[in-house]
Parts: structure tokens; C-alpha cells; sequence
């Protein structure tokens, strides 16, 4: 029989906390056990009670006294104050109400399970890039492809289900599974199920495709943090490609990376969009997992160099510029690991596996 979320609310609107604890309830996955409606009520009952999550509003939540639940932050509507609070408290997830129910309830249901997952064995390697345009996808495939010719089972999650750059440029079939189809599943989800819905690329990695636009708004925080480590607990090497925007999954994704890149390209406006990307991880606590990987490298006034000067560490990694790589990328096809980007990325993968000094 599967177990059943134990859920606090704590929302200052009466009638709405009353709407989303008979919700949750008859979804059979979760049940509501208290309620809070100010933050010592919430400290009081998260003390007593030790529920798998706290469904709450922002403002409610203080982050010193939330150890052990999963906090799902609740909105009636969005507004830039009440994401900010989110992230700032740690949320793992946003959900505006009644809108969004059915996702606020999959991810309570996946909060029972949390503690159920496999021992991880993976390293897990989140891949970013703040602006359009500096190669994140590129760093993420190409990547891979080195992890593989080192004989490492790695599988590559295309975590951006708007645009899915990296399930487009790897030409992943459009009837192979996603994300999506291991969402009704995920609240019991295990390795195999996981193993069943991933493609096979011909490079020797595994991967586990977006669900596309249509569904964007299906996958949740939890549900994403979920599958990663469930992937983790049985392969050497899991690749996270997180959208641009610093949102939900992205900041989920991060809190189970071991290794954070970050991607830029040598100009003023990609430095500044990673600055801006720092600033709104910083929350997290992750700064020193956090490294980046200078991508298309050429003569400039900007330097690799100029990445210790303004972030404070040198860059894990320098892919060349070479004329090749847009002919590749045209053909939906892989750079050759031999070549200077072939070898740069060979040395990432050393990097990134046992934790070799940036470049």
C-alpha cells in the first residue's frame, strides 16, 4: 500500500488554507495532519508533528526552523516578491492556487518518498548558461559524449521542457519517453522505471527527453528532484541541463548537484547574466560547488583570465573557438572527441569525475 504525505498548511487566508487541506486529503497521497495561519504556529506544529511537507505561504516560512519537511511554497497569485521569498526560504517548489492544485499535489506525494531512494553512487552535474547563445547545450552534449568514452554510464537530463535544446540538438525520436511519462509514477518511483524511459544515444550515454512546451507546466520542483536521484542511485555520471531561467526545476536541479557549471562566453553581457545568475543562487548555499566553463574561447579583450577577476575562481575548463563546430551543429550531429574540443571536453570529464583543479 502506498504511504501517504504528511502535510502542515499554513496560510493567514482562512477560507483558502480550508480549500487546499480538503484537496490535498482527497487525493489519497497526502493528508493534511495540522495547520498553521502565522510563523509560530508553523515552527510549533512542524515541531510536534514532523511532516514530510509544509505547504505554505512565503512569507509564513522561516528557513532556521524548517529541518526535515519539504517546503512547497503557495500563492494566490505570482508576483516577483513572493518567487523571491520562495527562493529565499528554500522552497522546492512555487504553486499558485487553485490554478496550479494538481501539481502542488504531486508534489506533496512525492515528499513521502524522499527517504526511500537508493543510496546515490552518481555524480551529479548540473549545466547552465545565463545568456542565450553561450553554448550550454553544446557544454551539456559534448560533455557527455566525454563521460561515455571514459566508459562511465552517464545519463543526460534535458531539464528545459519550453524550449528542450538538448533533446532538438541530439535528434532524440519524438515517440521515446519523457519526463512526463514518469510523473504518474513518481511518488513509488525506482531505477528500473527510470532505466525503461531512456534513449539511447549512439555516443554510448542515456537520455531522458523533455516533454516538450504542451507540458512545460507539468513537472514540478519535487517531482525533477525526485527523478534526478533516483537516476543517481544506479549509474556513474547524471548531467542536468537546466533552463535559463533560474526558476523551479532549475533551483531543485541544483540542490542535488555535486558540480555546478556554469557557462560563458568571453563578453561583457555573458559575465554580466552569470553575475545575475550567482545572485540568485546565492540563497542556496552551493557557491563553492559552483564552477565555470569557458565555451568557443578565442582573442578577446576579455580573457579567460578575466573569470578568476570577477567570480573568483578560474574556469574548470576552456573549449576553444573551431569553425567545425556550427557545421556539426547544423547536422544534429556530435563534434569528434579528437581535435581541441574533442580534448578539452576530455578533460572536463576528468575534472568533473574526480575533482581535478580548473584550468
Amino acid at each position: 500500500m502506498q504511504e501517504v504525505a504528511r502535510v502542515v498548511v499554513a496560510l493567514e487566508a482562512t477560507d483558502v488554507a480550508e480549500e487546499v487541506m480538503h484537496f490535498l486529503d482527497r487525493t489519497g497521497s497526502a493528508r493534511v495532519v495540522g495547520t498553521a495561519a502565522d510563523d509560530r504556529q508553523l515552527i510549533e506544529a512542524v515541531r510536534q508533528l514532523e511532516p514530510d511537507a509544509v505547504v505554505a505561504h512565503p512569507s509564513l516560512i522561516e528557513p532556521a526552523a524548517m529541518h526535515g519537511p519539504v517546503v512547497l511554497a503557495l500563492d494566490t497569485r505570482e508576483s516577483v516578491s513572493s518567487l523571491r521569498a520562495a527562493i529565499r526560504v528554500g522552497a522546492r517548489g512555487f504553486f499558485l492556487w487553485p490554478g496550479e492544485r494538481d501539481e502542488l499535489a504531486g508534489a506533496t506525494a512525492a515528499t513521502v518518498t524522499a527517504t526511500d531512494v537508493g543510496e546515490k553512487q552518481a555524480v551529479v552535474i548540473t549545466v547552465h548558461g545565463a545568456r542565450g547563445g553561450v553554448g550550454s547545450t553544446f557544454v551539456t552534449t559534448h560533455l557527455a559524449q566525454a563521460l561515455a568514452r571514459r566508459e562511465l554510464d552517464c545519463v543526460l537530463i534535458d531539464a528545459d521542457p519550453t524550449y528542450a535544446d538538448v533533446s532538438a540538438a541530439l535528434g532524440v525520436p519524438d515517440d521515446v519517453h519523457t519526463i512526463d511519462d514518469l510523473l504518474p509514477l513518481v511518488s513509488e518511483l525506482g531505477p528500473a522505471h527510470v532505466g525503461d524511459a531512456l534513449w539511447v544515444h549512439p555516443a554510448g550515454f542515456r537520455v531522458l527527453a523533455s516533454p516538450g512546451a504542451e507540458r512545460a507546466s507539468s513537472v514540478s520542483g519535487p517531482a525533477l528532484e525526485r527523478i534526478v536521484r533516483v537516476a543517481a542511485s544506479s549509474c556513474d555520471a547524471v548531467i542536468v541541463s537546466l533552463p535559463r531561467q533560474l526558476g523551479e526545476l532549475s533551483l531543485a536541479s541544483l540542490e542535488v548537484a555535486d558540480r555546478a557549471l556554469e557557462v560563458l562566453s568571453l563578453d561583457v553581457l555573458s559575465f554580466r547574466s552569470a553575475t545575475r545568475a550567482m545572485e540568485v543562487i546565492a540563497p542556496l548555499g552551493i557557491g563553492a560547488r559552483v564552477e565555470f566553463v569557458v565555451n568557443r574561447a578565442a582573442r578577446a579583450e576579455i580573457t579567460p583570465g578575466d573569470v578568476e577577476r570577477v567570480f573568483g575562481s578560474k574556469p574548470l575548463a576552456i573549449v576553444p573557438a573551431d569553425r567545425s563546430v556550427p557545421r556539426a551543429q547544423d547536422r544534429g550531429q556530435l563534434v569528434p572527441p579528437r581535435g581541441r574540443v574533442g580534448r578539452s571536453f576530455a578533460k572536463l570529464a576528468e575534472r568533473v569525475m574526480e575533482g581535478g583543479e580548473a584550468a
